[in-house]
């Protein structure tokens, strides 16, 4: 016969052998094993029961230099052991739980170890294998003895994740299926992914091997998120919470801190591992669950991640330490490994002076264990480690603190245990000289006791052992009452039990644990999370585990009692780069998302979020530290201010003057001086050096939309009417003279009604643009943003004002421009007229005056177009040249006339026409030797007869 081997984390194991011998292997045990309600069996306990369940407990740790168990381990092996053993006491002695049915036990020491797990495990499987033994005989013809081995229905453990994963891929391979193939022995895997945790199928040469049923599995302390897969580990349960749970409230500690750079190391195996993939997965994840990038969420950034391999090399875990060190502002250390490498992790931190340096973020294998901190609780401080919540069950401790080497021989490690416990040999003969320990007291009066000769503190798992105990024990009840109704211990229908259904009834189980809290299982067989949440301190230079807080779907943490090493109470720092100041955004390195370079949110620019920075809208500016935006302040023209009062001034000013000459004017409406002016003109010009000295007001006033079509009509209009008046008073000057050159008669519309329509009829041409502007574009008031918009945003202004642009301005200003510069040819070309014929020369003085003011007027206002004070320079030095135009026509070709009539009403009188007509001749004849044409006409009668006309006019 051929045999089948496997490899199994680094350990070859003969499997088809193994299987091979179960049935010989437990004919043999059952005829050597001692009688009694107690007692040892090939290094497992063993305790008699109608029903047995199975117990896998880490009694030692792991094994090294090829050897698979290593030292003893006191919480974490003999507490929840005896945790197992208390709570089937009090379940065989409950008359209402289970009546008349014993539970008996199958207990293996895992040795901390997968591999020798699974050997140890198929202890549970050897007893599926019933044989047919009909084909057999015996030597001399005889029938063969078989012995009906035990039944284990149920499995209580593992422990580390590792372990029980691998147990219960062996736990629910067996279907109830009869194989019969003649000397035919293999191996079956499940999947290639899975040759590590083989499911084995075995026929015999014996011909015979009958496949009964599955075994259910429930765990104490396995937490690894894979063993969530119903589809893969459907027969798993536990009573402890997954690590996704606790991935998620150490994730909420961590965020909670304000720590957003961290490691992790984890312990080679499903458990290590699939913590910290929990854990880097949660800590991705955002509030909702969702899977976001660390830009979007701000969350939690891996700077290493490392794992303990199985077997670790000498300096290992100072290689580890040196890794972790790497980025000295990656404090922070998440731990999912076991108690062992804790322990080697922070002995490899003590070697390498890093003390208070890494802030230890623990995990339930951690938890409030006193053995991964021993001897160096200085390494240990300010460790935040998580629980699932338990209580610490009184019971236990007077069971546990009670027992024996007399009243606890069923266990066959406690001897091991009071040796370790008490640091005593009970044999003799292994003392050796000077090693300092002594002999066992062997006397029952003065045997040690525990708790009192040496320290004592319940295990934190030691509630979820019995806790898980109690599930199974309920569940057989249930399965009991339905399937053997009023029958007394159990009946054919539980002889086998069936593994599927009692898992339904496992599953079913809703019970108060031995701790007052819920037992439950959902449909993949894990409980619900809830934790408690330590921190290890230092007081007065004693170590303890110190409850800060508990979770349950959210974090409640109580911050004042937290102290971290040093005795700190500020929380230390684990960040890359350090948060940036208020309106500087984070520039994240590339590559590396938990480190960033602040930049400013600099200009008109505010900080939108940590990583951007947004401009403001444009009638917006961003507050003092540029962490968001408020409204620019709106700004216009004061009266109060020094840009108006000038221009006021002016303006109040030129209106009383004009005012003056009105009311002279009309009190002397019928002298000589005011009927040579031409009194209808002069009243219409008056109007519009009026309406220039009123623009200032409109100019100043706040906008809106009744100031701003105000402005569009009055700024260009009374300037209109100034210069189509100036203009037909030259025109006609003009006219007349050129007309007198070459001919007798009188020219056209020089008549004084004449003259009023050629002005009003310049005048309409500027209204009629007006009229055309308020069509094409409406008059309106609007916050200009763009005028003071500063470089400094401080600064920075909205300029309420209508809505007239530069080009709106040269436009409405260009008719009048236009007629100025007309009038001002005319002006030019009628310089020689004689003085007595009306105002040519104060109209052209006027006019040249007008011109040199709007060409400073020009350069000033268009020359400050991009100064911060445009508003204000361009208004009043708009409303000053129009007050200045009016100004220098009122002084011009007014106030003479006034002076005259006021002061020197002697010389308002009329003329004699002889002289006049005179000086005309004179003029006449003088031109007539320059222009032949003219000296044709006897005696300059043309211009004796235009001047005679012109002065009774």
């Amino acid at each position: 016969m051929s045999s089948s081997l496997v490899t199994v984390g680094g350990q070859t194991i003969n499997l088809g052998l193994c299987l091979l011998v179960l049935p010989s292997l437990f004919l043999v045990t059952m005829a050597a094993r001692p009688k009694g309600p107690g007692h040892t069996h090939l290094n497992s306990i063993r305790i008699d029961g109608d029903i047995s369940l199975g117990g896998l407990f880490p009694v030692h740790a792991r094994g090294h230099n090829g050897k698979p168990c290593g030292e003893l381990k006191k919480e974490k092996g003999i507490h929840r052991l005896e945790a197992m053993l208390f709570a089937l006491d009090r379940i065989n002695n409950d008359h209402e739980l289970l009546p008349n049915i014993t539970l008996g036990a199958r207990i293996l020491d895992t040795c901390s170890r997968d591999t020798h797990a699974l050997e140890q495990s198929l202890t549970f499987v050897q007893a599926l294998i019933e044989k047919d033994a009909t084909d057999v005989k015996c030597q001399g013809g005889g029938s063969p003895v078989i012995t009906k081995p035990e039944r284990v229905v149920g499995v209580i453990g593992a422990s580390s994740s590792s372990v029980s994963i691998m147990v219960a891929n062996i736990l629910r391979l067996f279907k109830d299926t009869l194989i019969r193939e003649e000397k035919v022995q293999f191996i079956l895997f499940r999947s290639e992914a899975d040759i590590s945790l083989p499911a084995l199928l075995l026929t015999q040469p014996l011909e015979y091997a009958h496949l009964q049923t599955l075994i259910p599995q429930v765990s104490y302390a396995s937490t690894a998120p894979e063993l969530s897969d119903n589809t893969r580990y459907d027969f798993f349960s536990r009573v402890v919470p997954p690590d996704t749970y606790q991935a998620q409230a150490m994730v909420d500690i961590v965020r909670y801190m304000g720590w957003n750079y961290v490691s992790t190391v984890a312990s080679e195996g499903n458990y290590g591992e699939s913590g910290v993939d929990a854990f880097i997965q949660k800590s991705r994840e955002d509030e909702t669950g969702n899977v976001s990038s660390y830009l979007l969420t701000g969350s939690v950034c891996i700077s290493q991640s490392v794992k303990i391999p199985r077997e670790p090399r000498p300096g290992e875990f100072d290689k580890i330490i040196f890794r972790l060190g790497e980025n000295p502002n990656a404090r922070v250390v998440i731990i999912f490994a076991n108690e062992d490498d804790i322990r080697r992790l922070l002995q490899a931190a003590k070697n390498a002076n890093l003390t208070g340096h890494f802030l230890w973020v623990g995990s339930d294998s951690w938890g409030s264990k006193i053995s991964p901190v021993l001897h160096q609780e200085e390494m240990a401080e300010g460790a935040v480690t998580i629980l699932p919540r338990r209580q610490s069950i009184k019971g236990f401790d007077r069971y546990f603190t009670s027992r024996t080497l007399e009243n606890n021989r069923r266990n066959i490690w406690f001897a091991e245990f009071w040796e370790n416990n008490f640091n005593c040999k009970l044999n003799r003969h292994a003392l050796k000289k000077g090693s300092g320990i002594k002999k066992c007291t062997m006397a029952v009066t003065d045997q040690e006791r525990i708790g009192k000769d040496s320290a004592y503190e319940q295990e934190g798992k030691v509630m979820f052992v019995i806790d898980a105990v109690y599930a199974m024990a309920h569940a057989l009840h249930n399965m009991h009452r339905d399937l053997c109704p009023g029958k007394v211990g159990l009946c054919s229908r539980m002889e086998p039990i069936d593994g599927a259904l009692l898992l339904k009834y496992i599953r079913d189980v809703k019970i108060t644990g031995i701790g007052g809290n819920p037992v439950q299982f959902n449909e993949n067989g894990d409980a619900p999370g809830r934790y408690d949440i330590y921190q290890y301190q230092i007081n007065n230079k004693t170590a303890e585990y110190k409850i800060i807080g508990h979770w349950t779907d959210q974090l409640n943490l109580n911050m004042p009692v937290m102290q971290w090493p040093g005795g700190v109470r500020q929380v230390p720092s684990s960040t890359c780069s350090q948060p940036c100041k208020p309106g500087w955004r984070k520039k994240v390195v590339k590559g590396i998302p938990c480190c960033w370079h602040c930049e400013r949110c600099d200009g008109y620019q505010y900080q939108a979020d940590q990583f951007t920075c947004k401009m403001c809208r444009f009638d917006l500016r961003p507050n003092k530290n540029h962490t968001g935006c408020q409204p620019i302040p709106i700004v216009k023209l004061e009266w109060s201010s020094p840009w108006a009062v000038i221009p006021v001034l002016l303006a109040i000013l030129g209106i009383m003057a004009t005012l003056f000459v009105v009311v002279t004017f009309i009190r002397y409406n019928d002298t000589p001086i005011v009927k040579a002016s031409g009194r209808e003109l002069s009243y219409v010009l008056l109007t519009g050096i009026f309406l220039c000295y009123a623009t200032t007001f409109l100019m100043i006033s706040a906008p809106d939309i009744g100031i701003c079509s105000l402005r569009r009509i009055f700024l260009g209009l009374g300037m209109s009417i100034s210069y189509a008046a100036l203009l037909t008073k030259t025109n006609r000057i003009y006219r007349i003279f050129e007309q007198g050159k070459m001919s007798v008669s009188a020219p056209r519309f020089i008549s004084p009604a004449s003259q009023l329509v050629i002005t009003f009829s310049l005048i309409s041409v500027q209204l009629l643009g007006v009229c055309i502007w308020f069509v094409v574009d409406p008059p309106q008031a609007f916050i200009d943003y763009e005028d003071q918009r500063m470089a400094n945003p401080e600064m920075a202004r909205g300029v309420l004002k209508c809505d007239i642009s530069d080009l709106s301005l040269i436009c409405l200003l260009g008719y009048s421009m236009l007629l100025m510069v007309t009038c001002t040819v005319y002006a030019i070309k009628t310089r020689g007229v004689p003085e007595t014929f009306n105002e040519a020369k104060p109209i052209g003085f006027t006019m040249y005056t007008t011109c040199i003011i709007w060409l400073a007027f020009i350069p000033i206002f268009f020359g400050t177009s991009q100064s911060t004070e445009k508003m204000y320079i361009q208004t009043t030095t708009l409303t000053i040249s129009i007050s200045l135009s009016a100004s220098v026509s009122l002084g011009l070709l007014y106030m003479p006339k006034v002076y005259v009539v006021l002061l020197h009403p002697e010389q308002n009188v009329a003329k004699r026409s002889t002289r006049s007509l005179k000086a005309v001749v004179t003029a006449a004849t003088m031109s007539n030797k320059f222009n032949p044409k003219v000296s044709l006409r006897p005696n300059g009668e043309a211009k004796t007869e235009l001047c005679e006309n012109l002065e009774t006019q």
